[in-house]
């Protein structure tokens, strides 16, 4: 059972910037993804990372969001700058492999306000 621990989240101003990060012994083998779930909306991708390092975005991150992965320590980053209030959210980590096995972090929560 891979246990997700995220880290990083908190409360910015609008414009400003938050650096998230998901760890879990063994991630560097994982596609890692982050998702977001507002209330009452449904859990969406924003970003998520194979383990060679290859990236994809949603469109309303494009430009403003980053994912990274430093596998020798098993930890993958979501940078977020140029936050909005639309991006108030939780935030989930998510593990996949091609086996099929997949899992979750808590979550942690995100707030833009000024």
């Amino acid at each position: 059972q891979m246990q997700l621990v995220e880290s990083g989240g908190g409360l910015v101003q609008p414009g400003g910037s938050l650096r998230l990060s998901c760890a879990a012994s063994g991630l560097k083998f994982y596609t890692v993804g982050w998702y977001r779930q507002a209330p009452e909306r449904q859990r969406e991708l924003v970003a998520d990372i194979a383990p060679g390092g290859g990236a994809d975005y949603a469109d309303f991150v494009q430009g403003r969001f980053a994912i990274s992965r430093d596998n020798a320590n098993d930890t993958v980053y979501l940078q977020m700058d140029k936050l909005k209030v639309e991006d108030t959210a939780v935030y989930y980590c998510n593990a996949r492999i091609i086996s099929g096995f997949t899992y979750w972090g808590k979550g942690i929560q995100v707030t833009v306000s000024s």
